[in-house]
Formats: structure tokens, C-alpha cells, sequence
């Protein structure tokens, strides 16, 4: 059976409800204060209100600050109205300021609420936020014209038509007197520029970020703290720019909003290459998740088929080992000494066999001076070996060495009239390449490491 409500029921029940609103918000008192929000770069202010309206969270409000007569909107009350469960009381108000960067939040005091907005007032800011486009290529031009470093980002101008606010974006410094002058004469208003930053650019222009949502510099964020790289590594499994850059091209301002949970979190994890307790036996700890409070161990003991175990432990499941020193493992056949694959067997040549160990003793080095057992006197190239001399007669020794080259060589000191005395090739391409002759070392004063004494003559 269907109920078909009677039309004089609906009549009654719906004045009744009008008559308790209207009830309701006549006991409400005006507030004395409004905390609104203005300006394209979403500042705050508290000014006193004196007017009999009652105007509810999200009004429009027509204000008188430190730029002239603009819109704003009213973020709530600080007067004690029962009927408004938003509306907060002054010292709520200045404990969230605190909190909020303290001296560095844009709260302004100096100003006025004059009216809630009516509908002229909302008109003609329609009609303004419709001619922002236009005026901000005007400067973009005359900008151009002047061939000045800086990006013009935003013309903002207000109701009252006090003044225009033009953003601009310079990474430099540079001099502005005549972009000031030339956009006076164009708007035929007063002309304030204001520098901003990257960041503060994405505030103006910007809307949704990555994640969905607004983006914080335009919704609520008011303090913009530098973010440093350290939270993205710790956050982040990885470092693309793409991926933890925000609309402003700098790390996005949320990373900080987690970065005490992080490292909370982290602090709970082992170190890397210490020893811990699992359920499974002892062993290493390899890596960790921050999030997952997962721990990568590498076992001690080996698995059934021989090879090493890795296993991931809950952090509430590690407990201190029960042996500090990890346990010394059989080194696979493949790496023992004077097998195949130790270090005693050298690679040979283009990948050939390897090349038999040297019959010198490890850890002896061959002394200079004495012979390499290798290399025979009967071999090509080889030198008679020569007798080691104590140290202070090292340059007799050098010297020797240098003579019996010559010897072997010949005297390849150019004589007068011979072809290459300036160290030039003969004519002809197929005239002999004039060896040149080294030079002694000596023959100089007196070396301290040789006690003082003069060197001896060449041999």
C-alpha cells in the first residue's frame, strides 16, 4: 500500500521548520570580528565588524585593507555564537596561528569588514576576474618592449580600483623604475609590483596536483618552508623528479607533512650489517622498509640445497643473536688457492691458458739489482745484472747504467755538418731517425741525501 503524504501536513511541517530558523538565528548575536581570507596569494586578516547582519562561513564580504576596497571570503567568527558549530573563539584562533609558522603567517589586522557583498558588489568582481587576462598581456608586453628578466605571472587588480598588483618572477635583479612608470600610463591606477617565487607562482596559478587534490600553496598552506632532499630519500623508493616534484618544480611540501612519521619508523629498524635474532636462526641484516617495517636477513645457516637463505622479518620478531661472530662457511672449490679460479692463477694472454705461478716466494718482492730468475742472460734484450750499490752512491750507479747503454748504441752525438743537428729527421723518407741522447742526471750541487758531498763524475 503507498502512503501519499496529505499536501496540508508537508504546508505545516515545512513553516514550522522556517519559524525555528528564523527563531534560531535571531538569537544570534552579530559578530564583532571576521577572520577572512583575500588576495590572490590567500592572505588572512581579523578585521571588527559593525554590522547587523549575521554573515555565515563562506560569505562574501567586502573588506578595507592595506591594497584598498576588495572581496573576500569570511573563514569564520571569533565571537562565542551557540548557533554555529564552526565558529572558533579568539585565543583558538591565535594558538592555530602559532602553530602555523608563528611571525611568518600573512595575518593582517590593519583593516575593516564594511558589508556582506550584495549583488552589484559580486557583479562587478565578475566583471574585473573576466579583465585580469587581458590586463596581464598588456604587461607581458610592455615588459617584453623593455626587454626586462622577469616573467610578469599575474595582474591583480581589486574592486575599489585603488590600486593593481602585478606578480613577477625574476631570478635575478633587476630594475623596474620604468615597467612601473610604463604599466602606470597604460592602467591609469597605481601599480604595485611584487616579487614572488617559484613556489609562490604555483600558488597563483596552479590548481590540482598530482594526488587529486587542490593544491596546498592555493588551499591552506600559508607558510612555505623550504624542503630538503633528505626527506625525499627517506620517503621515497625513488629519486625521478618527475615523481616528487610538485607544480612549482621544486619538491613537493607535502614530504614534510610525513617526514617525523618516517623517521619514528626508521628509528625502530636495525642498522645494515649488523647481526640479529629471527625465528628462522641468527643472521645479517642486508635492508629495510620503512613503511612495511619489513627487515631483509640473510641466514646464517645454509638452506637443504647448499645455497644462502634471505628471508624478511617483521621488526616485533627480531631478537638479539645468540652468537656475535657469524659462523666461518667453507669457501666454494672454485676459489681455493692453486685451483682453478684462485689467486695464484693469472688469466694468459687474448684469454689462452692461464699463466703458471711465480716461482718467487708470496710476499717477497724482487729486490732491484738482483736477477729475475724468469729472464736468462741468453735471452734477447737481456742486461748483465748489475751489482746493488748502498744508497749514497745511487747516481755512480745511474750513471754506469747510462754508459753501457751508449755502448750498446754507439755515440749518437751529432757531429758538425751532419744532417738533424736541431733534432730534425734527414731529408728523404727513408734516412735513419737520429736517436737522442738522455740526459745525465748529476753533475749538480750537493745532495742532502748523499751526506753533502759533491757527485761523482759520469762515467
Amino acid at each position: 500500500m503507498t502512503i501519499v503524504p496529505l499536501p496540508q501536513f508537508e504546508a505545516d511541517v515545512k513553516a514550522m521548520l522556517e519559524e525555528e530558523d528564523r527563531a534560531a538565528y535571531a538569537a544570534l548575536k552579530a559578530p564583532k570580528s571576521l577572520v577572512v581570507r583575500f588576495g590572490a596569494l590567500k592572505y588572512v586578516g581579523e578585521f571588527p565588524y559593525a554590522g547587523d547582519i549575521k554573515p555565515g562561513c563562506g560569505s562574501k564580504i567586502v573588506v578595507r585593507t592595506f591594497r584598498g576596497t576588495e572581496i573576500g571570503e569570511m573563514l569564520t567568527s571569533t565571537c562565542p555564537n551557540a548557533g554555529c558549530s564552526k565558529s572558533v573563539s579568539r585565543q583558538e584562533m591565535l594558538r592555530y596561528i602559532e602553530n602555523s609558522g608563528g611571525r611568518d603567517y600573512p595575518f593582517y589586522t590593519e583593516g575593516r569588514a564594511l558589508r556582506v557583498a550584495t549583488k552589484e558588489d559580486l557583479d562587478a568582481q565578475a566583471a574585473i576576474e573576466q579583465s585580469r587576462h587581458e590586463l596581464r598581456l598588456r604587461a607581458r608586453a610592455i615588459a617584453e618592449r623593455l626587454r626586462l628578466a622577469a616573467k610578469i605571472v599575474d595582474v591583480e587588480p581589486i574592486l575599489g580600483g585603488e590600486s593593481v598588483t602585478v606578480f613577477y618572477l625574476s631570478e635575478e635583479r633587476v630594475e623596474l623604475r620604468d615597467l612601473a612608470r610604463e604599466l602606470g600610463h597604460a592602467f591609469r591606477v597605481r601599480v604595485d609590483l611584487k616579487h614572488v617565487g617559484a613556489r609562490d607562482e604555483a600558488r597563483i596559478t596552479a590548481d590540482y596536483e598530482k594526488c587529486g587534490q587542490y593544491c596546498c600553496c592555493k588551499n591552506f598552506l600559508k607558510v612555505l618552508k623550504p624542503v630538503s632532499m633528505k626527506s625525499a630519500k627517506v620517503q621515497k623508493a625513488t629519486l625521478d623528479p618527475l615523481k616528487i616534484s610538485g607544480r612549482c618544480g621544486r619538491l613537493m611540501c607535502c614530504l614534510r607533512y610525513e617526514d617525523s612519521t618516517y623517521e619514528e619508523l626508521r628509528k625502530r629498524l636495525p642498522r645494515k650489517k649488523t647481526r640479529v635474532g629471527t625465528p628462522e636462526g641468527d643472521g645479517l641484516v642486508l635492508d629495510g622498509q620503512i613503511l612495511t617495517q619489513l627487515v631483509l636477513v640473510e641466514l646464517d645457516a645454509l638452506g637443504p640445497d647448499g645455497k644462502i637463505q634471505q628471508v624478511a622479518v617483521p621488526v616485533e620478531n627480531l631478537t638479539p643473536p645468540t652468537s656475535t661472530a657469524p659462523p666461518s662457511r667453507p669457501m666454494p672449490p672454485g676459489m681455493m688457492p692453486g685451483g682453478p679460479g684462485g689467486p695464484s692463477a693469472r688469466p694468459g694472454p687474448r684469454g689462452g691458458p692461464p699463466r703458471p705461478a711465480s716461482p718467487r716466494p708470496p710476499g717477497q718482492p724482487r729486490m732491484p739489482g738482483h736477477p729475475d730468475p724468469r729472464r736468462t742472460p741468453s735471452s734477447p734484450g737481456s742486461r748483465p745484472p748489475q751489482a746493488s750499490t748502498p744508497a749514497p752512491n745511487r747516481d755512480a750507479e745511474i750513471d754506469e747504467l747510462l754508459g753501457a747503454m751508449e755502448d750498446d748504441l754507439g755515440d749518437s752525438t751529432p757531429r758538425e755538418g751532419s744532417p738533424g743537428v736541431e733534432g730534425d729527421r734527414p731529408d728523404g723518407p727513408g734516412g735513419p731517425r737520429r736517436k737522442r741522447r738522455r740526459r745525465r742526471r748529476g753533475g749538480g750541487g750537493p745532495r742532502p741525501q748523499d751526506g753533502g758531498g759533491p757527485s761523482p763524475p759520469p762515467a
